[in-house]
């Protein structure tokens, strides 16, 4: 009996062991999983195509500031719902097909249409940051991953963001971004519908509070100084891209 015992505790021992290992495992892969998503947003926010305010005002005639920012708002969370529902549909199949690369395609996916309004709603409101591609999509990627809109007319602020020391903080602020959005992301076994609905109301959410801070720094457009066309990327980014780039 005291040698089935000793067996026994050393089993348990055994196994728990077993099981902090797994546990750590699958910890390294989920922050290694994270991290290329990170990395994937990183590098695919200076090829989402933006159009500048001349170029919406010509594809919207007749419209405010307000009512344009409204239509740009509501493209997007079309954009957005359509991604979750496709996602949202595959997780209702009996064996989800490639789910960790169906999700890194969600995810990426929104991030991109989002960026893209983030950015577009700057134009509308007078308040394109300075700096070439590059750096307005390092400041639209702050934006997007804290949920507020770029100071511009504090320059010392947009000097800090671009700053070695704070890209680095800019990569965590983006992990948790992710972090924060992963339940709304994982529509397993909750089908079309609800994967929609998600990602139009985050959406939504999103483009309201960053318009709350735009409104407050907001320039009029007859006041509006004239401004040069945007850079464009040298390869603009196709959301039927993002799947094919991350081998799905």
């Amino acid at each position: 009996m005291p040698a089935a015992r000793t067996r026994a505790a050393a089993i348990r021992r055994r196994a728990g062991e077993l099981g902090r290992e797994g546990a750590r495992r699958s910890g390294s892969q989920a922050r290694a999983g994270l991290s290329y998503l990170v990395d994937r947003v990183i590098d695919i926010a200076p090829r989402v195509p933006v159009r500048d305010l001349a170029t919406l005002r010509r594809q919207f005639p007749g419209l405010g500031p307000e009512q344009l920012a409204d239509r740009l708002v509501a493209g997007a969370s079309r954009a957005t719902s359509t991604v979750g529902a496709g996602i949202g549909a595959a997780a209702m199949l009996p064996v989800p097909p490639a789910m960790p690369a169906e999700l890194a395609t969600e995810i990426t996916g929104v991030a991109a249409i989002e960026l893209k309004l983030i950015a577009e709603l700057h134009e509308v409101y007078g308040l394109r940051p300075p700096g070439g591609l590059r750096e307005r999509s390092t400041l639209y990627l702050r934006s997007w991953s804290g949920e507020r809109g770029i100071d511009v007319l504090r320059p010392s602020t947009i000097d800090a963001a671009l700053g070695g020391r704070m890209k680095r903080e800019l990569r965590q602020q983006i992990m948790k971004r992710l972090v924060r959005d992963l339940p709304n992301l994982m529509p397993f076994m909750i089908g079309a519908g609800v994967g929609a609905v998600l990602n139009r109301r985050e959406t939504r959410r999103l483009a309201a509070r960053v318009r709350t801070d735009l409104r407050k720094a907001q320039v009029p457009w007859d006041v509006l100084p004239e401004q040069p066309p945007l850079e464009q990327p040298d390869r603009p980014l196709a959301l039927g891209e993002i799947a094919g780039e991350l081998g799905h």
